[in-house]
């Protein structure tokens, strides 16, 4: 999912563009006390399960238009999500440390 991102990140001026080059996740400049409590974001649990019934009515083709639109916001939010991630591994590895 961050390869979307990460895609976008080189041109464009989607959202996905933009926030990719802000968050440039190839820079490893995150101080490691930000780059651990960046890897301890996730969904809540509400969330979660909300985008494992979009799935599984994706792969029934019981998916509306309105759920279509749901999930790929919440696919976009994962992509941007794991770009932010990585930089946070990236800059804790370069800092020497364990995420």
């Amino acid at each position: 999912m961050s390869t979307e991102l990460s895609t976008a990140a080189t041109r464009g001026k989607t959202g996905a563009a933009i926030l990719g080059r802000v968050i440039n996740p190839d820079d490893p400049t995150l101080s490691p006390e930000a780059a651990r409590s960046i890897l301890k974001l996730t969904f809540p649990k509400a969330d979660k399960d909300r985008v494992s019934t979009l799935l599984t009515s994706n792969q029934e083709g019981r998916l509306t238009t309105d759920e279509r639109a749901e999930l790929d916001e919440y696919l976009r939010a994962d992509a941007f999500l794991a770009a932010f991630k990585s930089k946070a591994r990236l800059s804790l590895k370069r800092a020497g440390l364990k995420p």
